[in-house]
């Protein structure tokens, strides 16, 4: 059972990236906004109730992933509501039945999130896609998140094409 973690800032192609890399090792993708939407059907983002709400959707997605043996490709955007612990506790759930986690870091220039946030795929599921809001969120540290367990790899998403991240992605995989 593997979990493969991709994370990044906004707007570095996570969903996008994250469907090609689901598709071709025929694995689902649990995209971060399925639990981000959920959560915010009933509470406003960051909320204690919001957070409680997000946390238990993943913890139980990765609890029953793991014990079913389901790989699964999963999105991450490391932001400040998130509570470092429950990644610690997400990567536990997985080790603790055998199945690992591999990190994949998707890199993206703070310029180019600003040019790629009002693109219209972003609206499709409810992003973040207003440049002002983002830099404002930045600026009080809503994105400052410790670092990420060390990825077994690093993609430039703006040298390269989400076709090709995902190659890139899915050849590093097997060949582990």
């Amino acid at each position: 059972m593997r979990v493969v973690f991709i994370h990044g800032p906004a707007a570095s192609g996570k969903h996008t990236i994250g469907t090609l890399v689901a598709q071709a090792l025929g694995i689902p993708l649990f995209h971060n906004h399925l639990a981000v939407d959920a959560a915010l059907a009933l509470f406003e983002f960051g909320s204690a109730g919001f957070r409680a709400m997000r946390a238990a959707i993943w913890s139980v997605a990765f609890e029953q992933a793991a014990a079913s043996g389901r790989s699964f490709v999963f999105t991450f955007h490391p932001e400040a509501s998130v509570d470092p612990a429950l990644i610690d506790a997400l990567i536990a759930a997985v080790r603790e039945r055998g199945g690992e986690v591999v990190f994949v870091e998707l890199l993206c220039s703070p310029a180019a999130v600003l040019q790629r946030l009002g693109q219209p795929s972003r609206h499709r599921f409810g992003k973040l896609t207003d440049p002002v809001l983002y830099r404002s969120i930045e600026d009080s540290g809503g994105f400052v998140f410790p670092p990420l367990p060390a990825p077994a790899l690093r993609v430039d998403t703006e040298t390269l094409t989400p076709e090709q991240s995902a190659a890139a992605i899915v050849a590093a995989l097997r060949q582990r």
